[in-house]
């Protein structure tokens, strides 16, 4: 899989796709199988879950128990979910590579930390130690740390100010025109 950019080709708005979650040394994390686009534009992909099927590396499999509103771009090193629970919505941002799309597959290098974000808006990074963990076992190139240090602090500005992916009342709204898709 190539990192970063790709083109985004027969993907519009209602296509179903799968996501790929691979590691840095090329090797599957996590497929979730169907999943709905709502927005496509030349740099970004928006998209919800519900119920999905999600395979695990080790062959698990699980069903997602709450929709996800989920946030995918050609130029962040991070993909973000907006998982609606109730009236509240939690954000699980990957640090990540940009995404690309190959046959009808969203696909990404999950780089192991972790941002998860309350209703409220405070944060924490987890999976700290499995990123140094990785790092060192998969042989991470010396300039990730730098690009990954810059992304944590684009999802810090980007939680603070509130903004899309971080905006409840859009992560609301994209949930509430992917039901008006499949009603």
């Amino acid at each position: 899989m190539a990192k970063g950019g790709g083109v985004v080709k027969n993907l519009s708005v209602g296509s179903q796709v799968k996501i790929e979650s691979y590691k840095h040394n090329g090797t599957i994390h996590r497929i979730w199988q169907n999943n709905t686009i709502l927005q496509v534009t030349s740099e970004q992909v928006i998209g919800v879950n519900e119920a999905t099927l999600v395979i695990e590396r080790e062959g698990k499999e699980w069903i997602t128990e709450e929709p996800g509103v989920f946030y995918f771009s050609k130029k962040w090193w991070f993909n973000v979910i907006g998982l609606l629970q109730e009236d509240d919505v939690y954000y699980y941002c990957n640090l990540s590579s940009p995404f690309v799309y190959e046959n009808k597959t969203v696909k990404y290098i999950d780089y192991d930390l972790d941002i998860i974000v309350y209703p409220d808006m405070t944060y924490h990074l987890v999976d700290v130690a499995e990123f140094h963990q990785n790092k060192k076992q998969m042989n991470y190139p010396r300039d990730l740390q730098y690009i990954l240090d810059e992304a944590t602090d684009q999802v810090i500005q980007l939680i603070e100010q509130r903004e899309e992916p971080f905006s409840i009342g859009k992560t609301k709204y994209w949930y509430e025109q992917f039901l008006n898709v499949h009603q």
